[in-house]
């Protein structure tokens, strides 16, 4: 990959996790801005509970995805970015240019995904609570 198109994945990259980061700074104050309110009635302390875990989850969300902008960024300094975790080859810019902190080619993302689905296939067909099967299911407490 030519040092231009870098360059320009590194800028999106940074862009990235700048905005994560306010993002980030923003989710926080409106936490404390929720909290100083101060509780109310059952009502609104339901509703502050609901928005914290709300904004519990975004960040959760954002601070998974701030880690793989930085492992993106960390692959510049040994110049393994747009190279493929799983075999090695070059990631098609084309997919940079969607998903710029890709780990995998997309030849790799979709045998991982295959094996995700198959997985999840397979442990469907292995579920024998016999749930919606006909079969009576007795609940042991010494599970």
């Amino acid at each position: 990959m030519n040092k231009k198109l870098l360059e320009k994945f590194k800028k999106q990259l940074l862009m990235e996790k700048q905005m994560v980061l306010n993002h980030l700074s923003e989710l926080k104050d409106e936490s404390e801005q929720n909290l100083e309110e101060g509780p109310g009635d059952s009502v609104d302390i339901a509703s502050l509970e609901i928005s914290q875990a709300a904004i519990q989850k975004l960040g959760t969300r954002e601070r998974k995805h701030l880690d793989k902008v930085e492992r993106a960024l960390k692959k510049f300094d040994t110049d393994e970015y747009g190279v493929c975790e799983e075999c090695g080859e070059e990631i098609a810019a084309a997919r940079l240019e969607a998903r710029p902190i890709a780990q995998l080619c997309i030849d790799c993302k979709r045998l991982q995904e295959q094996k995700e689905r198959q997985y999840t296939d397979e442990s469907d067909d292995d579920d024998d609570s016999g749930w919606g099967s006909g079969e009576s299911v007795s609940i042991d407490s010494d599970d």
